[in-house]
């Protein structure tokens, strides 16, 4: 470069842009452009100077900024240029340099690359078989990591020692493996173990895998440990296999997901579009809920998923699900290893100690979970992705805002389906599932989350928001922790008003949208339990403009349990006692005229239930009604049972529901169900015209009000927009409309997305008078 005009320019990149193979890109891009200098991570993200002809720079900055890795996110690209520095003649990778403040994003944890699986297919590879071969484009990050900057020494392998192979592609840029944190192969990293019933290893390595499968393919249920947390596994075919596992496990009916080899032996399961097969197999491989391909009862026990017409499919995402499904070449149901309403597992002893009952194995291995992870979920609505669980591969979430914020925020989410979610400078955070706070377990893990976040960004809140209910576990933490910490702030927020702030914060927009909110319960402004709400909102207040006509919850969380009481109290609206007509509805086969009675007497006493408005306990009561169930026995049953009978209506049933000074007629459109029930001969077509004809009309509802509000864009929330039926007719007629309808992005339109309503609305709010 003699004779030509040197430039130095520094360039600071915020994003994820650590274990994703950022600073090797660089490294490649300044020595093909002949540059000089440095790249070196640190707590805020990454740093560069390059020094050389101020045309090589430009250039280098134009390839950086537009064609980053390939999991990089950038967030901020900053530069300025600087003096130049002298004896500056080529480029290279420094050390991690450690900040106070950490703002760098924690990656996720991503599947198992082209690279490396092709490496463990190929017997003359040092890689070969084994089940945890890596590189800097895919593996565990978030599952594994102790603390920022992400270096080596601040995860799960600290302790595993590079062998010289390792050791050179560890240290070599233009090697793949160049600095990913997990790299290993069977001469130094980790290995399996398999353990028998009585936690006795019977088995090591290779030959635990091949014991394994043998044992699957026995009919054995089998807990694995994966990437952020054990999987109970059993041959998915196999009756016998599938029924213990539910009897051992104590969930009767609860659809289970399916791990299966590849794309095509998927397409025998299910069917689905592009964009479905797409998802499948993106990067993140969530769990993805697709319609059943008719008849599969030769690869599938019905066991699996009775009932609905959908499954939840899933590829391998690692190595070792990989070698296991290729040894075992059928599917396998891979569930969640906890007991109901805790979280997942992460360690053989507790596997042992909580689920020795279930198991008759247990493959183990040594490499420690740090932050456990459960699989992601999603489906497709209209072509889009819909996240109803956000963890593996999606989660911790994470975005940039434009303005920073001066204080560090905390949003403790919802009592189901926690997660959490922090805000400070320039970042907010959204935590992976974290579960229902029901149980020690749960509360202890809901702690551990916070714990690791703090811990990762070494923040400290100054303002901790939560839900308006007050015995919501999340709400008693918060009023602990400002109890132990007076200098802490805190501000409540109304539980369906959240809601529509999470689909505003996931679009990042502030000003006024009409929020559908449809879910199961969530407390109220006037005491009662609301769940069908539409509000006018923006970042600051709302206003409450319509709703469902409340009804009785005779016994409060029984008749959540057995929705038999709620289709009494829809059908007792304007009455005292139910006609024989109703007392003889197939629904009250297993009720005593004696207990109707005693029911329709508890309907009028003040003190034997509460009154809500919710649109998720008027499904229950529609599918109790309609005879697809009779006690509730898992979160979200009456809409799934209704999806899968609406998807076989021949034509809707013309059904209502009106709108009368702020109030939805929820009895009116019951009844008109019940006097069809009991006026036509009883079928299952019926059933499913009926099914059909009542999210039709709860979706002529919303276009209705949403109608009156044009001018607004309309946010869809809440659980019962996880109905697919549902949200798509809805979805179609605002949009037939041309109705701007806010979409929800990786956000779950569920309770996991609370938190980070909670904190858009803290974060525009946290400067005001708290509670």
């Amino acid at each position: 470069m003699k004779g030509t005009s040197l430039s130095r320019r520094k360039l600071t990149i915020a994003g994820i842009v650590q274990g994703v193979g950022f600073r090797p890109e660089v490294y490649r891009i300044a020595l093909a452009h002949q540059l000089s200098g440095y790249v070196c991570n640190h707590s805020d993200g990454v740093t560069i100077e390059v020094q050389g002809p101020a045309s090589s720079i430009n250039a280098f900055t134009d390839a950086l900024r537009h064609s980053p890795p390939p999991l990089a996110r950038i967030d901020r690209f900053d530069y300025e240029d600087v003096e130049l520095r002298a004896n500056c003649h080529k480029f290279v990778i420094e050390q991690t340099l450690a900040k106070k403040n950490a703002i760098v994003v924690v990656p996720t944890d991503k599947s198992c690359c082209a690279d490396c699986l092709a490496e463990i297919n190929q017997p003359d590879n040092r890689h070969f078989q084994y089940p945890f071969t890596n590189c800097t484009n895919c593996g565990p990050r978030y599952s594994l990591i102790t603390n920022l900057p992400y270096d080596r020494p601040q995860t799960s392998l600290a302790n595993f020692g590079l062998c010289m192979a390792c050791h050179d592609s560890y240290h070599n840029p233009l090697d793949r493996r160049y600095h990913a944190q997990p790299v290993s192969c069977p001469t130094c990293g980790p290995h399996l173990t398999l353990l028998n019933a009585d936690a006795q290893p019977i088995a090591e390595k290779t030959a635990a895998l091949t014991e394994c499968i043998g044992y699957i393919k026995q009919g054995k249920i089998v807990a694995i440990k994966g990437l952020g947390g054990f999987h109970l596994v059993c041959d998915a075919s196999n009756h016998d296999a599938v029924e213990q596992l539910r009897i051992r496990k104590q969930r009767p009916s609860k659809p289970l997901a399916v791990m299966v080899p590849d794309a095509s032996y998927a397409q025998q399961l299910v069917i689905g579009n592009q964009q479905e097969w797409q998802q499948l197999q993106s990067l993140e491989r969530p769990i993805v809920l697709m319609r059943k391909n008719g008849d599969t009862t030769s690869l599938l026990s019905p066991l699996v998923a009775p009932d609905i017409d959908k499954l939840g499919v899933f590829l391998p995402y690692t190595p070792l699900h990989h070698l296991l499904l290729d040894g075992l070449g059928s599917a396998i149901v891979a569930t969640s290893a906890n007991l109901s309403g805790e979280p997942v597992i992460i360690d053989a002893k507790e596997i042992f100690s909580k689920l020795g009952h279930v198991v008759d194995y247990v493959l183990d291995h040594n490499r420690e979970i740090i932050n456990a992870c459960d699989d992601s979920v999603v489906q497709l609505i209209n072509d889009k992705p819909q996240v109803l669980r956000l963890a593996r591969g999606y989660a911790p979430l994470s975005f940039a805002i434009d303005k920073p914020i001066k204080q560090t925020l905390l949003a403790v989410g919802a009592q189901q389906k926690n997660t959490l979610a922090f805000a400070f400078d320039h970042n907010i955070f959204v935590s992976p599932h974290i579960g229902d706070l029901f149980s020690v377990e749960a509360e202890v893990y809901f702690d551990n989350t916070i714990d690791t976040f703090k811990r990762l960004y070494r923040l400290q809140p100054n303002w901790v928001i939560h839900d308006k209910h007050p015995d919501y576990a999340p709400s008693k933490w918060s009023e602990r922790l400002q109890q132990s910490q007076p200098s802490v702030k805190r501000l409540s927020l109304q539980h369906h008003y959240a809601h529509v702030l999470s689909v505003m914060a996931i679009n990042q927009i502030s000003t006024p949208v009409l929020g559908i909110s449809f879910d199961g319960t969530g407390l109220g402004d006037d005491g009662s339990l609301w769940g069908g709400e539409a509000l006018i909102a923006d970042c600051h207040q709302y206003q409450h403009i319509a709703g469902l006509q409340p009804f009785k919850l005779i016994g409060a969380e029984q008749a959540i349990k057995d929705p038999r009481r709620v289709v009494i109290a829809l059908l007792l609206s304007g009455r005292r006692s139910l006609d024989a007509q109703y007392q003889s509805l197939p629904c009250f086969n297993e009720y005593s005229p004696l207990l109707i009675n005693n029911l329709c007497k508890l309907h009028q006493a003040a003190s034997h239930g509460v009154m809500t408005s919710s649109m998720g306990r008027l499904f229950d009561a529609v599918a109790c009604v309609l005879g697809l169930i009779t006690t509730t026995q898992y979160e979200g049953q009456a809409g799934m049972l209704l999806e899968a009978a609406a998807n076989q209506a021949t034509q809707a049933t013309p059904l209502t529901l009106n709108c009368s000074n702020g109030k939805w007629k929820s009895a009116d459109l019951f009844q008109q169900i019940v006097k069809l029930l009991v006026s036509e001969p009883p079928s299952k077509q019926l059933t499913n015209n009926i099914a059909a004809g009542f999210m039709q009309a709860i979706g002529h509802a919303v276009l209705a009000i949403a109608q009156q509000h044009a001018h607004l864009p309309v946010a869809l929330c809440g659980g019962v927009f996880q109905n697919r039926y549902l949200s798509e007719f809805t979805l179609t007629l605002l949009l037939q409309q041309q109705i701007n309808v806010l979409d929800s992005g990786l956000i779950p339109v569920n309770d996991a997305g609370i938190s980070l309503g909670q904190i858009w609305y803290g974060i525009h709010n946290h400067k005001i008078t708290p509670e």
